[in-house]
């Protein structure tokens, strides 16, 4: 019997986070649904899981909720779930999950599955994006206060502050020994950056590569300039804008400079990156066989 649990982060309490459970609970009077109420309770809730003999452990929430059930998971053999239910879910958006909870849910009851690579970042998995720099500094600067008061508002007030700063230099080294230099550097799995905007033009999630972007400058000027674009797709075309695909990266740089997995800071450079092949077992609609190579 395929036992099912459902970990969800309820982007709100009182009678909506109730309203929400009682609506998962109604899609399937099996699946077992476990809440959580503070970071952490989603990986912790997922490696109980795993041993109380689930078969099948599904992320209800936001690309947070996602990494920590991921990390709880690890690479065990069980087959992962997503419902995008939190604010922002762009590994729903990857894997061609539907934004409607019935046929989100109907994506699990039909127990299709891709076998996808598991990224890591030193000992800690991600699944879609890891940040070294720009982004990772605006992430650890947002405090929760911050976005409590500001909203969304909060991220661009970071953004400029940290753009305003003398960028740091970084040095990514690829599998092949490569050196490349830059102020920040993203690392995707997927192709998605944020939303709908395809970051990384030759990414798939099985391919057994990791796709990075280094971005050699950092001013205002500049940061609106690779903003622009990546929204019409034109970014790697720039002159002072590096892509390449490696299945290993290792980057460092001189100061202190932060390191986010899937939005969540996870530390400071030095740090490698790798994966491992095929390893995570999703639950997610026959990929596109135009997306395929």
């Amino acid at each position: 019997m395929n036992k099912i649990l459902v970990i969800l982060n309820p982007a709100a309490r009182g009678e909506r986070a109730r309203s929400l459970h009682r609506a998962i609970q109604d899609l399937s009077h099996t699946a077992i649904v476990r809440e959580t109420r503070k970071p952490g309770d989603a990986e912790a809730l997922a490696e109980r899981g795993i041993e109380q003999g689930f078969s099948t452990i599904v992320a209800a929430g936001g690309d947070g909720t996602v990494n920590e059930v991921v990390n709880g998971i690890g690479q065990a053999d069980v087959a992962f779930g997503v419902l995008p239910v939190g604010t922002m879910n762009v590994f729903a958006l990857e894997l061609g999950i539907p934004n409607d909870l019935k046929k989100a849910w109907a994506v699990i009851e039909r127990g299709e599955e891709r076998r996808i690579d598991l990224p890591m970042g030193n000992e800690e998995y991600f699944v879609q994006l890891a940040g070294v720099g720009l982004d990772a500094e605006v992430v650890r600067q947002t405090t929760p206060d911050f976005k409590k008061a500001l909203g969304p508002v909060s991220y661009v007030v970071s953004l400029a502050q940290v753009v305003a700063r003398k960028p740091p230099e970084i040095v990514a080294i690829d599998s092949a020994g490569e050196r490349h230099t830059g102020s920040f550097v993203l690392v995707g799995n997927g192709r998605y950056y944020g939303g709908p905007w395809v970051l990384f033009r030759d990414a798939m999630l099985d391919d057994g590569l990791l796709d990075v972007v280094v971005f050699k400058n950092q001013s205002h000027w500049d940061v609106m300039r690779y903003f622009q674009a990546i929204i019409f797709g034109n970014h790697h075309e720039l002159p002072d804008v590096e892509y390449f695909q490696t299945e290993k990266l290792c980057v460092a740089a001189e100061d202190d400079v932060p390191v986010e997995l899937d939005g969540e800071v996870a530390g400071f450079a030095p740090f490698t990156f790798g994966f491992a092949p095929r390893r995570l077992r999703v639950l997610a609609p026959p990929v596109d066989k135009r997306r395929r190579r």
